[in-house]
């Protein structure tokens, strides 16, 4: 009676298991590097949206634009 938390360690390795099953264990390497690519890529983008919102005025103060382009 303990639901769903107290079988997730078993759902985690179904979970694995299908993975590996469906994708083959020599293309995971190959797929766990493209995540990361996607999320350092991911990560650059949204720092790069944050400098580009972030604007400094003539006296020091910082304004935010949240114009689109």
């Amino acid at each position: 009676m303990g639901g769903f938390w107290a079988n997730a360690g078993a759902h985690w390795w179904i979970i694995l298991i299908i993975v590996i099953l469906v994708f083959g264990a020599a293309k995971l390497p190959a797929l766990a590097r493209s995540v990361g690519q996607s999320v350092n890529i991911l990560k650059k983008e949204v720092k790069t949206g944050r400098d580009e919102t972030s604007e400094t005025d003539a006296d020091g103060t910082t304004t935010t634009s949240t114009d689109r382009k």
